[in-house]
């Protein structure tokens, strides 16, 4: 991406979706708890996503690490998007669709991420898997 602010509004859209869900995740709210106890991971798997968005939410600002936190935001979008089109429905307790809109957006923002991001991810691979 040639411009560095659209870049980083990307970065920045992925992470503030991620972190402001947290306060949902780590205070039990009902929403929360219903999903994932409809999911069958009822505490752990919570306050599991919970850690790992803060994680993938805080690199996501780190030029360097931004493309760790892509990974772990778009593997666990990607959980989120596969939960709501089989179990859960796009509409989670009547939010209009809400939590699967922002679960899209953030996938999105963080394989524009990964994007632009490549060179880092793929030199590793390709180092990794050398023969």
């Amino acid at each position: 991406m040639n411009n560095h602010w659209m870049y980083w509004l990307v970065k920045l859209t992925a992470a503030g979706i991620l972190l402001q869900t947290l306060f949902f995740k780590f205070s039990g709210a009902a929403e929360s708890v219903f999903i994932f106890k409809t999911l069958g991971v009822e505490p752990f798997g919570r306050i599991g996503s919970g850690v790992i968005e803060l994680i993938a939410g805080v690199l996501l600002l780190f030029p360097k690490k931004a493309w760790i936190g892509a990974i772990m935001a778009s593997m666990t979008m990607v959980g989120a998007v596969v939960s709501h089109l089989f179990i859960l429905g796009i509409e989670v307790q009547n939010d209009g669709g809400t939590l699967f809109i922002l679960a899209i957006i953030t996938l999105l923002c963080s394989v524009i991420v990964l994007f632009v991001e490549r060179h880092k991810w793929l030199s590793l691979l390709a180092t990794t898997f050398r023969t």
